[in-house]
């Protein structure tokens, strides 16, 4: 499915569901869907996205999801029974992140921080530490495991799959996801290497 820049930009401040569901374990957050996202429906649906590749190379899924064309509903249901489920901080879409005002990704923080009291996973993921330490008031947080909780759920900060991070390594996405899926009680398959 492809899409023309001008044909990208009508989705500018789009939105997309959560996939999230009852029993979900581990939450995890983006900073904000990005135009091609919301252009297909599905969370981190630019082609060349590691999200996936770094999901199934972690043993958080035991297939690759292709959400380029959108969501199919057996990798939906297969990330629902999983007990991970996907949302976003900012829920407007923009081309990049870095468009985002550091008063939205405060703005975020209350709103992500009613969802996680309603769905109760055992840890939120957020993806992207700079991000992190604006929309949380952490200018000196590190990835990892967080001191303070989110409304009751373990709150970690792991590595942002934007290909625009380029710093993190596909090993050290897989490393990331996994230790906090572990946390989050969610049964991994072995790693794929």
């Amino acid at each position: 499915m492809g899409f023309s820049r001008t044909e990208l930009e009508a989705f500018r401040g789009g939105t997309l569901p959560d996939l999230i569901g009852p029993g979900v374990r581990l939450l995890f957050v983006g900073i904000n869907p990005g135009l091609r996202t919301v252009a297909v429906q599905a969370h981190f649906g630019r082609r060349g996205n590691r999200f996936y590749p770094a999901l199934f190379r972690a043993g958080i899924t035991d297939r690759l999801i292709d959400a380029s064309n959108g969501m199919a509903d057996e990798d939906r249901g297969h990330l629902l029974a999983r007990g991970v489920g996907i949302t976003s901080l900012v829920r407007g879409a923009t081309a990049r992140a870095d468009e985002l005002t550091a008063a939205e990704l405060v703005a975020g923080v209350r709103s992500l921080r009613d969802r996680v009291a309603r769905w109760n996973p055992t840890a939120v993921a957020f993806l992207g530490i700079t991000a992190y330490r604006i929309a949380f008031a952490r200018p000196k947080a590190v990835v990892g495991r967080q001191p303070e909780a989110l409304a009751g759920a373990q709150l970690w900060v792991v590595p942002n799959p934007s290909g625009l991070n380029a710093h993190a390594t596909i090993a050290a996405l897989t490393a990331a996801y996994r230790e906090v899926a572990v946390a989050a009680g969610v049964d991994v398959y072995d790693a794929v290497r």
